[in-house]
């Protein structure tokens, strides 16, 4: 291994989605979201997620307005471009914005971007947000002509979408990540950079971010807030962070 990939460290941004979920389903401000957000960061995590959806289900527009004020490592906001989405985006400038294909109903990100069928809304999207100096990803599968039509978009970096990864690693270990290093292979010789998402946890991170090259951020939520109810949050992120080594 050489030096250079030595000193890579993988980032660890946690999304708070879940903590606004349990807030929610009481009413009123308890777990809150943006003093979870600072001892995250307090903890040791490099950024922030959040998933705002027209249904205020768990995230609110309020909740990503605070936010803003509160985050000092990177705030990450994913989304649907809808004009709600894009006009919030465009009203806290985050370090980076997400796009994810999910209409408003669907109850969490199932499948990448068709980067082929969309590529003028995204080229649209991607252009008003790197103007207003936003980093901008994009949720995608490991297709390499998904993957060859994300980078005409312009997008600085893709979120690559780890369900299967994470359903096949349970037979086959690290071996589920083959797809994921080749197309992480890819996404950085056409000048992208790579995070990775979804369904991540304790029992696989480990193997995928020792196995997939260029690898700048992981974004995690469920798992890791389900892990703290056990293991209390100091804890919880700290093995995160340990499997990122």
């Amino acid at each position: 291994m050489s030096d250079k990939a030595k000193l890579h460290t993988t980032k660890l941004s946690v999304n708070v989605n879940k903590i606004a979920t349990l807030r929610n389903a009481r009413g009123g401000s308890i777990p809150n979201v943006l003093l979870a957000a600072e001892r995250i960061e307090k903890f040791g995590a490099q950024g922030i997620t959040v998933h705002p959806r027209p249904d205020a289900r768990h995230i609110t527009y309020e909740d990503v307005r605070g936010l803003k004020k509160v985050v000092e490592t990177e705030f990450n906001i994913e989304g649907y471009p809808n004009d709600s989405f894009i006009n919030l985006v465009l009203e806290v400038v985050p370090e980076q914005v997400t796009l994810v294909p999910d209409p408003p109903d669907v109850l969490t990100s199932n499948a990448g971007w068709n980067a082929i069928e969309n590529a003028e809304l995204l080229k649209e999207v991607i252009s008003r947000f790197k103007s207003a100096g936003i980093r901008t990803s994009i949720f995608m599968d490991t297709d390499e002509d998904q993957i060859h039509a994300g980078a005409n978009t312009g997008t600085d970096r893709i979120e690559l979408y780890t369900e299967a990864y994470a359903v096949g690693h349970k037979s086959s270990g690290a071996e589920a990540a083959i797809a994921y290093a080749r197309a992480a292979t890819l996404a950085h010789s056409l000048g992208m950079g790579v995070n990775a998402g979804h369904d991540l946890d304790l029992t696989n991170l480990r193997d995928f971010a020792q196995n997939v090259p260029h690898l700048a951020e992981v974004s995690i939520g469920h798992a890791l807030i389900s892990d703290a109810l056990y293991l209390g949050l100091e804890e919880t992120v700290k093995q995160y962070l340990e499997c990122l080594k």
